[in-house]
């Protein structure tokens, strides 16, 4: 099982940027590349998706187990001819003293060679002690070998390729040089995601060209080599009744781990796709989900289609069953005020949403369950481990409603709860992951099938 992770001595060394140009790279060569992203995130793996043409999936030591990381990587990429995992921030930089939940410790549990992306601006001679000290770190991390990145040219190219020669024994696989067309536009959270850049192949496909001419692909897929995972099989598709659930893809929304839409589908869901920008009504469904985006950065568009906010504030007021993250929760508040302009919203949600300049939530979050969501768990749930990021926040919310988690760790609605519960909607800051701690899913499926029973006319009930 041929693999790869991408690292660097820190983060904004443009591993990213690499690790998209190699998957783009390898895929045009007509090879099956499966990508991977450590950590929590939407936005790469979106770009990382769009240039392998398979998802790229989540590997969180915060959400999942150490089985499940070893089982998701060996799932994915059983049936790849190459899967590269790009890690986030350095090698070694992890929340804990001993690098618990760093790149490094991904790499030892999965047994992967790592490529070190370095960022050689102003560097000469001294990209020998570096390169050593990340090696003698920690024995049991195989560094592969380095690419060089932002290169000044081909004279600092041929410099450093002499001293790494010369003082180390780790092969250089790349160099690639400092150029405009390898950037990505970036906003607050990161890059601007693929969904909402009308260039985004034309600009994969030059990245692409660019490494593929830089990097030595053939060496770099020689080091990949390694040992196969052992891993047990997905579940079995749950028996059941079919259900429809409406899913918000389109320019705004946007934020979904593939692995969760696995899950739906496994439980027993069927996944409409309908946009939010351009659709007057929504499709025939039993159950409703808008996920994360960035709704602020297409307000006026989502005031202008009245029609689908109303038919979202009806469906909401009349019991569908419904689930939000983040921007869907902006996106069904009554309003939304960014830059000193407001747009009108679906208004499912009593609150006005405010954009700031800072994050108002960001991080790993820890919730525990309340007992009033609509789908509960079937036997008390300890606490639940997902992330935010989020600069906007919701506020003049009247006093008295229910959430369907307290807070324990994080911000949340109010930095007490979050999960805010209008009729079968359950709306949150958080985004999370249904793994074996938290099979949110299948238990939001299981809710979505018993309201659409026969006989079920309570429909406004939670």
């Amino acid at each position: 099982m041929s693999r790869l992770l991408i690292s660097a001595a820190h983060k904004s060394s443009g591993k990213t940027t690499v690790t998209l140009g190699l998957c783009a790279a390898y895929a045009a060569r007509g090879l099956r590349v499966v990508p991977f992203k450590k950590g929590p995130d939407y936005i790469d793996p979106m770009w990382l998706g769009l240039a392998a043409g398979h998802p790229c999936h989540n590997l969180d030591f915060h959400t999942m187990t150490h089985a499940e990381i070893l089982t998701a990587v060996g799932h994915h990429a059983a049936a790849a001819d190459i899967a590269l995992i790009e890690g986030n921030k350095g090698l070694y930089d992890g929340l804990d003293l001993e690098g618990s939940n760093s790149n490094a410790a991904l790499a030892t549990l999965t047994r992967t060679p790592v490529v070190l992306v370095l960022d050689a601006r102003g560097m000469t001679r001294g990209i020998a002690p570096l390169i050593l000290g990340y090696q003698a770190f920690d024995p049991q991390v195989h560094i592969a070998g380095v690419i060089l990145n932002q290169l000044g040219g081909s004279r600092h190219e041929a410099k450093l390729r002499a001293v790494i020669e010369h003082y180390t024994d780790v092969a250089v696989l790349g160099g690639v040089h400092r150029s405009a067309e390898l950037e990505i536009v970036e906003r607050h959270l990161g890059l601007i995601p693929s969904n909402e850049d009308a260039s985004a192949r034309a600009r994969i496909e030059r990245i692409s060209t660019l490494i593929a001419a830089q990097v030595d692909l053939d060496a770099l897929r020689a080091a990949a080599g390694s040992a196969p995972l052992v891993y047990e099989p997905p579940p079995p598709p749950v028996a059941g009744t079919p259900v429809r659930i409406g899913i918000a893809r389109d320019a705004a929304f946007g934020f979904y781990y593939p692995d969760d839409l696995e899950a739906l589908r496994r439980a027993g869901a069927e996944l409409v796709p309908f946009d939010t920008l351009r659709d007057a009504r929504l499709p025939d469904i039993d159950g409703l989900f808008i996920g994360g985006g960035f709704p602020e950065s297409r307000m006026q568009a989502l005031q202008a289609n009245s029609a689908l906010r109303a038919r979202i504030r009806e469906a909401i007021a009349g019991g569908l069953p419904a689930y939000a993250e983040c921007g869907g929760l902006m996106y069904l508040a009554r309003g939304l005020s960014w830059q000193g302009n407001r747009c009108e919203m679906v208004g499912a949600i009593p609150g006005e949403v405010v954009m700031h300049e800072r994050p108002q939530g960001r991080g790993y979050v820890r919730l525990r369950e309340t007992g009033h969501a609509p789908w509960p768990a079937p036997h008390p749930a300890g606490v639940i481990a997902a992330h935010e990021f989020h600069y906007s926040s919701l506020e003049a919310v009247p006093p008295g409603l229910r959430y369907a988690y307290e807070v324990v760790r994080g911000t949340g609605i109010d930095g007490r709860h979050d999960g805010l519960l209008v009729n079968n909607l359950v709306a949150c800051y958080s985004h999370m992951r249904d793994t074996a701690q938290h099979h949110w899913a299948r238990r939001f499926v299981d809710f979505v099938r018993a309201r659409r029973q026969p006989g079920k006319t309570d429909l406004h009930a939670v």
